[in-house]
This record gives C-alpha cells, sequence and structure tokens, in this order.
C-alpha cells in the first residue's frame, strides 16, 4: 500500500502529465473521486490520498488540529512524490486546504480549482455541521451515516440511487474515521478563516458552485470571487457532492479550466 508520512495515496494517469491533486471533502477518502477519474487520467497525473484520519492513512490525528496541519500533509505527499508544483483540486474541506496552500506556500501550487469551499463558515454550514454532530453524539454511528446524504445529494438523485447509497452506506460505517476525529476534522473547519487575505492570494482559482448546496451555501463561492484576485467562477447544480451527481457537466469545466 502507497503511503507517504502515514498518508495513503494512489496514483494515475501518465507519469509525464501536468500532477493534479484531488482532496477530498470532510468523508477524506480517495473514493470520493471515481466519477472523475478516469477523464482527468487521460492527460494528467492525478494523485488521490486519504486525509489523514480517515481511509487507509493514519488514524492518529495531531493535537489541536487545524486546517494548516491538513495542509501540511498536502506538501508532505507533494516532497515525497518528488513533485515541485501541481494543481489542486479540493471539494469543500478539500479547498479550504488549498487556500491554506495558496496563502502560506503559493510556490508549489500551479492553479486551485475550489468546490463548494469557503474562507470562512457560513452560520448555516455552522448549523448542519452542529446538526450532525449531534446525531452522531446522541444516536450513534449508523445514524449519523445514514443522514449524511440529505446533505450531499438533491433529493430526486437520493431516490434514483437508492441501491448505490444502501451499499455506500455499509462500506462507510465499516471505515467510519471515529467520532473524535469527525469532531476534530469538523472543529478544524469550523476555526478557519481568512476571508480578510483573500487578495493575498495569486493562483489562478476556478470556483465551481452548486447553487443547490444543502450544505455550503453558494453566496460562499460568490464571496471568494468577489476576493480571490484571480478567479472565476462556474455555476452548477447537482448539490454538495456536484460533481458526483453531475460528472459530466463538473468534468468538462474542470478540464477547460486545467487546458484541455
Amino acid at each position: 500500500m502507497p503511503d507517504t508520512g502515514g498518508l495513503y495515496w494512489e496514483e494515475h494517469g501518465p507519469a509525464d502529465g501536468p500532477p493534479v491533486v484531488l482532496s477530498p471533502g470532510l468523508g477524506g477518502t480517495a473514493a470520493y473521486w471515481t466519477s472523475n477519474l478516469a477523464a482527468l487520467a487521460e492527460r494528467h497525473r492525478v494523485i488521490l490520498y486519504d486525509h489523514r484520519g480517515t481511509g487507509r492513512s493514519d488514524r492518529a490525528l495531531p493535537a489541536g488540529l487545524d486546517v494548516e496541519d491538513m495542509a501540511d500533509d498536502v506538501l508532505a505527499l507533494l516532497d515525497g512524490l518528488d513533485i515541485a508544483r501541481a494543481s489542486l483540486v479540493g471539494h469543500a474541506a478539500g479547498g479550504v486546504i488549498g487556500l491554506s496552500l495558496a496563502l502560506r506556500h503559493p510556490e508549489r501550487l500551479a492553479s486551485l480549482v475550489l468546490v463548494n469551499a469557503f474562507a470562512r463558515p457560513d452560520p448555516h454550514f455552522v448549523r448542519c455541521m452542529e446538526t450532525r454532530l449531534a446525531l452522531l453524539e446522541h444516536s450513534g454511528v449508523v445514524a449519523f451515516v445514514r443522514a449524511q446524504p440529505l446533505f450531499l445529494y438533491p433529493a430526486r438523485w437520493i431516490s434514483e440511487h437508492w441501491d448505490r447509497l444502501q451499499a455506500a452506506e455499509a462500506e462507510y460505517i465499516a471505515q467510519f474515521q471515529g467520532a473524535a476525529n469527525v469532531e476534530a476534522r469538523i472543529g478544524a473547519l469550523a476555526a478557519f478563516d481568512i476571508e480578510d487575505r483573500l487578495g493575498e492570494i495569486e493562483t489562478p482559482v476556478l470556483l465551481i458552485s452548486a447553487e443547490d448546496d444543502m450544505l455550503v451555501p453558494d453566496l460562499c463561492s460568490e464571496q471568494l470571487e468577489r476576493g480571490l484576485p484571480h478567479a472565476r467562477l462556474e455555476r452548477m447544480r447537482g448539490g454538495h457532492a456536484c460533481n458526483v451527481t453531475e460528472p459530466d457537466s463538473f468534468n468538462r469545466h474542470l478540464l477547460e479550466f486545467l487546458g484541455d
């Protein structure tokens, strides 16, 4: 199993292609990008990884975990793979990680794609996360996992993909990252706030926002567009996990931005 600094990773596509790191959201696992991998790996060297504390990576989190710690893991991964500079595609928490990198280590980023991300936690997002944590604490892992699709996907998509979600649910429960890790990772996101520093980021940025996102309101991407000097916004539908529910549209936006 490939492992760098305790991080599980996978590599796909041509070894001499432009490197692209895909960073998932709160779930944290590389499998989140399954719907987008084939299209991207045709011409790019694609690096997938499980966030620390999730999946096949080291489950131990540093005390006082913050987003900078999570971004440092990406740096360690790049160093371990001898990649001087890469594009990063981040979904929600993965996008927040990308923003942290763009502020502290802009020389390591060729470009940045932020999917339903934010510069500071929106009150609606905070309420959703508080609700999910309360569900985990008082009703347990199964209830927490069963509620997850309600935040990620549109209602119609859930109905049309019920069998797929049922199968994924069993796997997610079996690999659950643990209540303490979920709480620590949500806490790191809730403490993140770089809204006043967006003007310092010179990295080219593509923002992808789902207008029907039930977890991170699309106004968060609008705020990013106003604050980032070199950003453009593409709007979609498909809920918080729009790259899963509408992969063709998502892949088209992504590949156009990356130069295909």
